[in-house]
C-alpha cells in the first residue's frame, strides 16, 4: 500500500534550505530521516498518484541520496515509458520541474531517429510537434551536433532535428501553494500530456533502436 498524495509539507523547504550549498555529512545525516519523510516520501505518493490515473505510467523510481550534494538538494524521480525514454520529475527549492525526454541512447536509436526524422511523414509530425512544445514554453534541447550528420543534406528542411543524438523538452511547473496540496498530481499529469505527443512519436520511431 502506498499513502494517498496530500502535498509536500511546508516543513520540507526547511530540510531542503538546512542542506544548501555544501552540507557537512553531520548536517546530511542530520536531515536524512526528515528528508526520506517530507521530500521523498511525497514525490513517492505523487508519482502512485499519477499512476492510478494512468497506467502508462506505473514503471517509475524515485531517486535516493548520492555523494553530491545537488542530489541532496534536489529530490528527482523518473517515469520510464520506453528504451531510454521516459518523463523526469525533479523537486527542489525552486519548485517542481518536469521533462519529457530520450536521452542516453542505445547503439542504433541514433540512426533510427535520423531516419525517421528524415522520412517525410513522421519527420514532419516531430517537427510539428517540437515547435508545439516551444510555443506552450518548452525548452527543446538535447545532444546537438555541430554538423549535419553524414548522408544527409545540409540543406535538409529538418537539418536541426538531424543534428539531434537526445532530444528533451522541459519547463519548470513552478512553486506555488499547490505544491502543498493534492493538486500536484493535476499539474503532472496536464504537463504529461502535454508532451503526450512527441513521448509516443518516440516510442514508436525510436524506442528499439533497430
Amino acid at each position: 500500500m502506498h499513502g494517498k498524495f496530500t502535498g509536500w509539507p511546508e516543513q520540507a523547504m526547511d530540510v531542503l534550505l538546512q542542506l544548501q550549498g555544501e552540507p557537512a555529512q553531520a548536517v546530511r545525516e542530520r536531515c536524512r530521516a526528515d528528508r526520506e519523510r517530507l521530500v521523498r516520501q511525497p514525490m513517492i505518493d505523487l508519482l502512485n498518484g499519477v499512476a492510478d490515473t494512468d497506467p502508462r505510467y506505473e514503471d517509475f523510481s524515485v531517486w535516493h541520496y548520492r555523494t553530491g550534494s545537488w542530489w541532496w538538494q534536489h529530490q528527482s524521480a523518473v517515469i520510464r515509458l520506453g528504451r531510454k525514454i521516459e518523463i523526469s520529475l525533479r523537486f527542489s527549492l525552486d519548485g517542481l520541474w518536469i521533462q519529457g525526454a530520450w536521452w542516453y541512447p542505445d547503439p542504433g536509436q541514433v540512426e533510427t531517429f535520423r531516419g525517421a526524422v528524415a522520412a517525410e511523414g513522421s519527420g514532419r509530425e516531430l517537427a510539428f510537434l517540437v515547435e508545439e512544445l516551444k510555443e506552450k514554453g518548452y525548452d527543446v534541447s538535447g545532444d546537438v551536433m555541430k554538423r549535419p550528420p553524414r548522408g544527409h543534406p545540409a540543406g535538409h528542411s529538418r537539418t536541426e532535428l538531424l543534428r539531434h543524438r537526445s532530444l528533451t523538452a522541459a519547463r519548470p511547473l513552478g512553486c506555488g501553494e499547490w505544491l502543498h496540496t493534492p493538486e500536484a498530481v493535476g499539474r503532472v499529469l496536464s504537463a504529461a500530456a502535454d508532451l503526450d505527443d512527441l513521448l509516443r512519436w518516440l516510442v514508436r520511431h525510436v524506442k528499439s533502436g533497430t
